[in-house]
């Protein structure tokens, strides 16, 4: 499958397939580095109108911060922990849970990282999501402290 099928299928509607390669391209962007040169356009994807589309994008990401020699992921890193507190929250959640991933790739990010999750206003979410979403940020910070 060509690149461009590729993120045609991610961002399709069978979702069975979607999943399917979201999952594939993230474990082998964790074995190697052969999907980083598609950092970019992975990285638009998390400006897509569909949640599911930002949640299989925040994943195939980092996955592939431990390839970033680039400094791609330095300048993503505000937009990226904007979904932090996305208006969906489980991207929300998706997010959180990657940002060890990332900690662990590139240490130099842990700060802002850090930040980002201290300083996340979960006000927008109904009663129900917030102690899960905090949950996940406490989850995240104490996975962080291994990398700092």
């Amino acid at each position: 499958m060509d690149f461009n099928a590729c993120i045609a299928c991610l961002t399709g509607k069978d979702a069975k397939a979607t999943y399917a390669l979201a999952q594939q391209i993230t474990a082998e962007s964790r074995a190697s580095d052969v999907w980083y040169p598609h950092f970019n356009n992975f990285a638009a994807l998390l400006r897509h109108k569909n949640s599911l589309v930002r949640n299989r994008a925040i994943s195939i990401l980092a996955a592939n911060a431990r390839w970033d020699k680039d400094g791609k992921f330095d300048l993503l890193l505000d937009e990226f922990l904007s979904h932090v507190t996305d208006v969906k929250p489980i991207t929300a959640r998706q997010c959180v849970a990657a940002l060890p991933e990332i900690a662990e790739a590139k240490p130099n990010l842990i700060p802002r990282i850090r930040a980002a999750l201290e300083q996340a206003d979960l006000s927008g979410y109904p009663d129900s999501m917030q102690p899960l979403v905090l949950k996940d940020i406490v989850a995240a910070l104490q996975k962080m402290e291994r990398f700092s």
